[in-house]
C-alpha cells in the first residue's frame, strides 16, 4: 500500500540532490568562463554528426579568430562508438557509459570531467551529448548554459506534441537532416507549429550536418556565447 508514496519520495530526493549539484556545477562553469552546451534527442536524430561537424568548425580558427579550447562528454548505455565519431573533429572526447540508465546526471558530468583530467578553467566550451532519449533527460539539470533539443525531418512532425516536457526544459529546438526534407515530404509548418504549441516563442534552428545548412551560423552563435561567458 505504501509503494507509490515511497517511490515518489525517493525520486524527489534524487532530483533534489541532482539539482543542488547542477547549481554548484553551473556556478563553477560560470566562474571559469566555460560555456556548457548540452544536446538531447531521440536515437537516430543525428546529434552526434551535428556535434562532430559543429566542433570541427569551432576547432578550426577562422582568420582573425582565436582557436577555441573545446571538450566533449558523450553518454551511452554501452560502447564508445559515438566518442570515436566525435573524436574525428580533433576535440578531446570522454565517453560516459551509463549502464542501465537512460540519461546523464550532474554527478556523472562532474566525475567524467575529473576522470578525463580536464580543467574547466582551461576550456572555452564543454559540450555534453546526452543519451538518446526524449523522456528521462528532461528531469535532470546538468549545469549547462544552453540545452538543445533536436528532432529530425525523418521522425514525424508531431514529435514535440508527444514529448512536450523535453521541449519545455530546453532553450533551442534544432531541426536536423534538412537535406532529407524533400525526400521525406517534411511538413515544415507542421513541425514549427507543433514546437510552438508546446513552447510558445521557442527559438527554432534548421540545420543539415551533411550539406552544411545552418552549421556556420550555429558555430558563430557558440562563439558569441563564449565571448559572453568570458565577460
Amino acid at each position: 500500500m505504501n509503494a507509490t508514496p515511497r517511490i515518489l519520495e525517493v525520486r524527489t530526493q534524487i532530483l533534489k540532490k541532482n539539482d543542488e549539484l547542477a547549481r554548484s556545477l553551473r556556478d563553477r562553469f560560470q566562474a571559469a568562463g566555460c560555456l556548457v552546451v548540452s544536446l538531447v534527442s531521440s536515437p537516430g536524430t543525428g546529434k552526434t554528426e551535428f556535434l562532430t561537424q559543429l566542433m570541427t568548425r569551432l576547432n578550426a580558427a577562422a582568420p582573425g579568430q582565436d582557436r577555441l579550447k573545446i571538450a566533449a562528454l558523450v553518454g551511452d548505455l554501452r560502447t564508445d562508438n559515438d566518442a570515436k565519431r566525435l573524436a574525428a573533429s580533433g576535440v578531446p572526447v570522454w565517453q560516459i557509459e551509463t549502464g542501465t540508465m537512460c540519461h546523464l546526471e550532474a554527478d556523472m558530468v562532474e566525475r567524467a570531467i575529473d576522470e578525463a583530467g580536464w580543467s574547466i578553467h582551461e576550456l572555452d566550451v564543454l559540450f555534453v551529448e546526452n543519451v538518446g532519449n526524449l523522456v528521462c533527460p528532461s528531469g535532470f539539470d546538468l549545469g549547462e548554459d544552453l540545452r538543445l533539443v533536436m528532432v529530425s525531418t525523418t521522425e514525424g512532425e508531431d514529435k514535440p506534441l508527444k514529448y512536450p516536457t523535453i521541449f519545455n526544459t530546453a532553450d533551442v529546438a534544432v531541426i536536423t537532416k534538412m537535406d532529407l526534407a524533400a525526400a521525406m515530404e517534411f511538413d515544415r509548418d507542421a513541425m514549427h507549429n507543433a514546437i510552438l504549441d508546446v513552447r510558445p516563442g521557442m527559438e527554432i534552428v534548421e540545420v543539415s550536418a551533411k550539406s552544411g545548412l545552418g552549421m556556420d551560423g550555429f558555430a558563430q552563435r557558440v562563439r558569441d556565447g563564449v565571448l559572453a561567458a568570458r565577460g
